[in-house]
Parts: C-alpha cells; structure tokens; sequence
C-alpha cells in the first residue's frame, strides 16, 4: 500500500480525462521510478507552463504569449474563422495542417442539460470580430453530437444577420471505416449529409 503523499498524487492523476485508478496508478508508479528523468522535469515543465500560459485575447487558444502565433500571423486568411469547441479542438485542426485561416474557441457548446446557454460562452465576442475585422467566412467545426448540432443551428441563424458565408464541416462515415461499426447517429449524418455524383 502507498502512502498518503502518494495516494494524494493518485487520486490528482485519476481526475484527468480518460483516466481511472489502476491507469493513474501506474503512471504515478513510472514517474517515481524515473524520477531524475521524467518526474523532476515534468514537474519543472507543468511549473513553467501554469506560470506563463494565457488564454489568447483574440480567439481563446492557450500559449504563452496573446495575442498567439496564430492569431498574429500575418501569413493566415483574417477573412475565414473556424468556430470550435474548444482549445483541443483548434490543436486538432492545427496538426492536420490544411487551414490557413484564424480561430474562434467558443468554450463548450450549448446544453439544457448542463445549464450552457448562449451567454455561457464566447459567442458576442465573435460577432464583435465578424463586424471589426471584415470576416468574409465562418466555418463551424463543432461536434457531430446533438448539443454540438444545436450550438451550429443556434449560431447558423444568429449568423445570418451578417453579410458572410457560414459553412460546416462535411460529417459522417469516416475514411476506411466499416458500416458494422458505426452507431446510428453517424450513419444517419451520412445519409443526410450525402452528396449528388
């Protein structure tokens, strides 16, 4: 049995996502037992980065510095903003590496369930860069769940008072995927979402 020093560490672990206990368990197991190696720096590195992390002023995406390399690069369309979920989400599209454009992080989505409404997240503030910085196109990259159909319909209808293009990313059965694994909810997306050949 560890003691409580440890057991405290264990149960900080188990609060990330994805995380039970027996996988917070041997994790902490790993970092003591590379200590000098992994644990120490680890520690310096999580230090350094709750110290000096901001929330960008602009779109919502965390670095070190605000406005962030994104939203100050002068190389990127300021015309199109891709609207998403949250700061993992605009790290997602980041790593697929195909849009030129800036970002808006909405910082969740709406829910009646959890109480999310509208003034609950980051959406004047995008209406507020539509009108400022001359948008020409918005981009709504939300999740294909319901709430994440609901937040896109809320703000399609919201947008429509602006004189821009609103589009969505394409949803449905992903490349090299088999139907017998897919849930209804996807396949009935991609029927819906079909395209004329």
């Amino acid at each position: 049995m560890a003691g409580k020093d440890i057991e405290k560490l264990v149960k900080l672990v188990a609060k990330l996502p994805a995380l039970g206990t027996r996988s917070s368990r041997r994790i902490v197991l790993q970092l003591l037992k590379k200590r000098e190696t992994l644990f120490l720096p680890l520690i310096e590195a999580m230090r350094e980065v709750a110290e000096n992390v901001k929330t960008c002023e602009i779109c919502g995406n965390f670095d070190t510095e605000s406005p962030c390399p994104i939203c100050a690069s002068e190389t990127r369309d300021a015309s199109t903003i891709c609207v998403v979920q949250d700061v993992a989400d605009l790290w997602a599209m980041e790593r697929v590496a195909m849009f030129k454009g800036k970002y808006h992080v909405l910082g969740g989505i709406l829910s009646a369930l959890d109480g999310v409404a509208p003034e609950d997240l980051n959406i004047e503030k995008l209406f507020t860069r539509i009108e400022r910085d001359g948008i020409k196109e918005v981009i709504l990259a939300l999740p294909a769940t319901i709430d994440g159909q609901i937040t896109a319909n809320y703000l399609i209808q919201k947008l429509k008072n602006f004189d821009i293009k609103v589009s969505t990313l394409a949803q449905g059965i992903p490349v090299g995927a088999e139907l017998d694994y897919m849930d209804e909810g996807t396949i009935q997306l991609a029927l819906n979402s079909r395209k004329v050949l």
